[in-house]
């Protein structure tokens, strides 16, 4: 009889001990810990205390119950709300920075030269809402119109003052467009947010302010007279305020805004983020807060926002275009 060779004999070593073909088998992995592990920044291109700046704030508080983490908003003010842009290019794509997306990203990234893009740079979570605009003029304004406003520019070339959240923002190229129709000059004044630029036009520093409806308090309280709204129809909160539409003016701005993080995220974290920020912004304190200005749920998830990022953002490279904004892009 054969005795058996060296091979048969691991063979059978290992066969006793229970290793078999396994033991080549590569270590298994360890799982990665469920995201969120630490709080997660959000990114607000808007002062604090503004509409914009509280409203986000109720979001986050509400979002961060169910994320089980902390959000910590940080304002970053300043540049038309492109402020965020490059945090968020420079961030890294795991899940805790992620900002608020305005609208005049799309449209500066096309005016000045940048170094983010707003489509290559972000992954979209989805869309919350969108702002309306309106012209506003101090309580004690001799305006009662946009006709006597737009009178007052005529035989006052180039002296009317209007201030704006910063240039290239949406108010600033509705007005743009609507003294470039009329054939009329008038000073711009930027400024980094609805709040200060809404104190300066009450104060009568400022004769004229175009803004979103974060204006709304102002109204309310008596401070302002609301003259006109950009929507393209009147809005529901002030159904005596005729739209630059139904004026004959043909001026219509809309601007809505949306969550995004770094590009890269991951499916999962964008489904995370995504289920979170859904569930808040239903939220009766959210809905609210953005309530007071005018503003209601645009709902959008990340395919269909992303299909409007892109949309939106071809849609200002031909108004850039047009209005002859570009300088140095």
């Amino acid at each position: 009889m054969k005795s058996p060779n060296r091979r048969q004999c691991l063979v059978t070593l290992a066969g006793m001990l229970g290793l078999g073909a396994s033991s080549a088998s590569p270590v298994a992995k360890t799982e990665e810990p469920a995201y969120p592990q630490r709080p997660i920044t959000l990114l607000v291109p808007w002062p604090a205390g503004g509409s914009t700046d509280i409203s986000m704030r109720i979001l986050a508080e509400q979002a961060s119950r169910r994320l089980k983490q902390p959000l910590i908003v940080e304002n970053r003010p300043g540049a038309g709300g492109t402020m965020a842009m490059p945090l968020l290019q420079m961030a890294k794509p795991d899940g805790y920075t992620i900002a608020q997306l305005p609208q005049p990203v799309f449209r500066i990234a096309h005016t000045q030269k940048v170094l983010w893009d707003p489509i290559r740079d972000t992954t979209p979570i989805l869309q919350i809402s969108g702002y309306t605009f309106g012209i506003v003029v101090p309580a004690a304004s001799p305006f009662r119109s946009v006709a006597d406003l737009l009178r007052w520019a005529r035989e006052h070339p180039g002296e009317l003052t209007v201030g704006s959240n910063g240039v290239g923002t949406t108010p600033h190229t509705a007005m743009e467009a609507l003294m470039e129709s009329q054939g009329l000059r008038y000073v711009h004044v930027p400024y980094k947010g609805t709040a200060e630029q809404m104190l300066a036009v009450a104060a009568e520093q400022l004769m004229v302010g175009v803004n979103s409806t974060g204006f709304a308090p102002y109204v309310a309280s008596g401070k302002l007279r609301l003259l006109a709204t950009f929507g393209e129809g009147r809005s529901k909160r002030w159904p005596d305020v005729p739209t630059m539409k139904e004026l004959g003016l043909g001026v219509v701005a809309l601007s809505p805004y949306g969550l995004v993080g770094p590009s890269g995220l991951s499916p999962a974290v964008v489904q995370t983020l995504h289920d979170a920020f859904k569930a808040a912004m239903q939220e009766p304190s959210h809905r609210d807060e953005i309530a007071k200005y005018d503003q209601e749920l645009l709902y959008l998830g990340p395919q269909d926002y992303g299909r409007l990022m892109r949309d939106t953002f071809a849609a200002e490279k031909r108004s850039v275009d047009r209005l002859a904004l570009t300088s140095g892009a």
